[in-house]
C-alpha cells in the first residue's frame, strides 16, 4: 500500500485541477481563433461569374450585384438591374457578366455598376437609377477588355477607381482612367505597351500590381513578365518590361516579402489546373533575378479567382480562392470534383506557410472573390458568384 501525506494529496489535486484548467483555457484560446462562415443562398441560378458589393438603395446596408441583379440586403430580395438576355445553361454556357464592380462612375452620389463581358468583348456600365424600380441605363466603357483577370484598381493614386486590362483587338495593354469630374461619362485610354503577344492575347491568365523593384513605383504583373512603372503612368512609352518567369496560367497576382528576405514574391493560382503558388525573387551576385515557384496546395482545382485579406484579424493577410466550378464545361482537370471555397491562414517566416481552411464544398468561386466586412461587425464576410449562383458568406462568432 502507498501511503501519500495530505500535503501531497492536496498537491496533487491541484496540479490536475491546474492542467485541467489550462486545457480549458487553451480549448477556449482554440475557439476563438475559429473561424466559422454562416452560408447564405441569394439564388441557385447560373446568371454570373463575378459579383460586386456596394450600398445601392442608400440604406446604410451593404447590397450584392451579380450580373443583370442587384440584391437588396439584409433579405436579399432579387432586383432587376436590367432584363436578363437569357436563362444560362451552365453546362455549356458562358453568361455575358465575367466580373463586376459596384463604383459611382458619374458622381451622382449613387452607386453605378460595371459588367465586364467575355474577355476582349465590350464593358459597359449601367447608371443607378437613384431608388426607381426601372431599368438601368447602359453605357459603354470600352470596345474591348482583355485578359481573364482584370483588375479594378487605384492606377494613380486619386482615390479613383480605374481599370487594368488588355485591349486584345488593338494588341495593347492599357489602363483605363475612370471619369474624374461629376457628370463626365468618358474612360480615359493610356497605354502601357502595344507590343503584340505582350500578355495582349483576349484570354491572357494573370494580372498584379504591386511595387516589385522596391522602388516606390507600383508595376504591372503578368505571368511571362512584368512592365516596371515610370514617375508619370499617364504618359505612353515609359514603361519598361522585363521579361520573368512566374508560372502557369493563374487569376489575380499579389505581391510582397513572403520569405521576409528584403525583396518582393508573387502569388498566383491556377486557372484551369491544380496549383496554388508562391514565386521567390531570387537576386544572384550580379544582380540576375530569377523566380523559384513554392507550391503551397494543390488538392484542388479551377483557382480563378484569388482574393488577398487578413481574415483572422492577425495583421497578416490571408488568401481566398475556390473552384470555378464547371470553369471549361467540363474540359478542365478536377472539373467535376466538389466546388470548394477556401481561406489559407498565411504564417510570415524565412520559410512561409499557409494553412488551409474549408469554408463550404457546394459553392466554389467565380472569376473573382469579394472579401470585406459587409454587416459592420468587423469581421471579413466573402462574396462569390459562379455557374452554381450567388452566395454570400457571413463570418460569425
Amino acid at each position: 500500500m502507498i501511503k501519500v501525506s495530505l500535503t501531497h494529496a492536496i498537491a496533487i489535486v491541484l496540479t490536475v485541477v491546474n492542467l485541467f484548467s489550462i486545457e480549458e483555457t487553451q480549448a477556449q484560446t482554440s475557439k476563438k481563433k475559429d473561424i466559422k462562415f454562416k452560408k447564405h443562398i441569394l439564388t441557385t441560378e447560373f446568371i454570373s461569374e463575378g459579383s460586386a458589393v456596394g450600398d445601392i438603395n442608400k440604406d446604410g446596408k451593404l447590397d450584392i450585384i451579380a450580373g443583370a441583379y442587384w440584391f437588396e440586403a439584409p433579405t436579399w430580395k432579387q432586383h432587376e438591374i436590367t432584363k436578363p438576355v437569357k436563362k444560362y445553361d451552365w453546362k455549356i454556357e458562358y453568361s455575358n457578366s465575367f466580373l463586376n464592380h459596384a463604383m459611382d462612375i458619374n458622381q451622382d452620389g449613387w452607386i453605378d455598376m460595371i459588367r465586364i463581358d467575355f474577355p476582349g468583348e465590350a464593358a459597359v456600365w449601367y447608371e443607378n437609377p437613384k431608388g426607381k424600380e426601372e431599368p438601368w441605363k447602359e453605357h459603354p466603357l470600352y470596345s474591348s477588355v482583355g485578359n481573364e483577370s482584370p483588375r479594378f484598381l487605384d492606377m494613380d493614386g486619386d482615390g479613383r477607381i480605374d481599370l487594368l486590362c488588355n485591349d486584345s483587338k488593338g494588341n495593347r495593354m492599357i489602363w483605363l482612367e475612370s471619369p474624374k469630374t461629376k457628370g463626365n461619362l468618358d474612360w480615359t485610354v493610356h497605354v502601357i505597351s502595344d507590343v503584340k503577344d505582350r500578355a495582349t492575347h483576349q484570354f491572357t491568365h494573370g494580372l498584379g500590381y504591386a511595387d516589385l523593384n522596391k522602388d516606390g513605383k507600383l508595376d504591372v504583373i503578368t505571368r511571362i513578365g512584368w512592365w516596371e512603372g515610370p514617375t508619370n503612368i499617364k504618359e505612353k512609352g515609359n514603361w519598361t518590361w522585363h521579361p520573368a518567369d512566374l508560372g502557369e496560367d493563374c487569376s489575380q497576382m499579389f505581391a510582397m516579402d513572403l520569405d521576409q528576405d528584403g525583396d518582393v514574391d508573387v502569388i498566383s493560382a491556377s486557372a484551369h489546373n491544380f496549383g496554388i503558388w508562391w514565386h521567390e525573387q531570387v537576386v544572384d551576385a550580379q544582380g540576375a533575378v530569377t523566380w523559384k515557384q513554392h507550391e503551397i496546395l494543390k488538392t484542388f482545382s479551377q483557382t480563378h479567382g484569388l482574393g488577398l485579406v487578413d481574415i483572422n484579424r492577425d495583421k497578416n493577410p490571408d488568401l481566398v480562392t475556390g473552384k470555378r466550378f464547371f470553369a471549361h464545361h467540363g474540359h478542365d482537370p478536377g472539373e467535376y470534383d466538389p466546388a470548394v471555397l477556401y481561406w489559407f491562414e498565411y504564417k510570415p517566416g524565412k520559410i512561409p506557410t499557409w494553412i488551409p481552411h474549408e469554408i463550404d464544398n457546394d459553392s466554389g468561386n467565380g472569376l473573382q472573390t469579394n472579401a470585406l466586412d459587409m454587416n459592420k461587425d468587423k469581421r471579413v464576410d466573402i462574396v462569390v458568384s459562379n455557374k452554381k449562383g450567388v452566395f454570400f458568406f457571413e463570418q460569425i462568432k
